[in-house]
């Protein structure tokens, strides 16, 4: 079943790209983190807004910066997407079975739900309203710190993708 999905995700024309234009696979990572630039950079000062940190900042002007979080998030997306079907020297299966790729798109999930959790509860509501100086409930203290554990483990445990191939490779497996 995951060697069927394996082969669906896998797109020959795009590891042709990255084969023949060498700035192809750069200038995915470059967009890659710029998307993680703007999308864990405005969730964090949110995030850290949340948890009490500079206080005299409105909750409101953070907000409206999330729509380019989103932006962040989709170049993230789809680069991530290029990633594992346009390797032109590894089938998707490979990351499939990478500790550390299970480990991102588990945290990835989570950090999604928790997301969707935080904008389709009371706790947001309750947010919205909050001037600058006041303090935020103790149910978006806990969004906010499990948001950022979330986005730190997705960022490092994306670092350790390739560390684990090199691991693998290095003892012949």
């Amino acid at each position: 079943m995951l060697q069927a999905f394996s082969d669906f995700l896998y797109i020959p024309w795009l590891g042709d790209l990255v084969v023949e234009w060498s700035w192809f696979w750069p200038i995915c990572e470059m967009l890659h983190f710029i998307g993680l630039a703007l999308l864990v950079g405005i969730t964090g000062l949110y995030d850290l807004r949340l948890l009490g940190f500079a206080k005299s900042v409105p909750l409101a002007p953070l907000h409206r910066l999330m729509p380019w979080a989103l932006v962040g998030f989709g170049l993230s997306a789809i680069t991530g997407f290029i990633f594992v079907t346009g390797n032109a020297f590894k089938p998707p299966i490979d990351l499939f079975l990478n500790l550390p790729f299970q480990l991102k798109m588990l945290f990835l999930a989570l950090a999604g739900a928790n997301a969707a959790y935080f904008y389709l509860s009371p706790v947001h509501k309750a947010v919205r309203v909050l001037g600058p100086g006041e303090d935020t409930p103790r149910a978006a203290k806990v969004i906010a710190a499990t948001s950022l554990g979330l986005w730190i483990s997705i960022i490092y445990f994306g670092r350790m993708i390739p560390w684990e191939e090199a691991i693998l490779y290095a003892l012949g497996r």
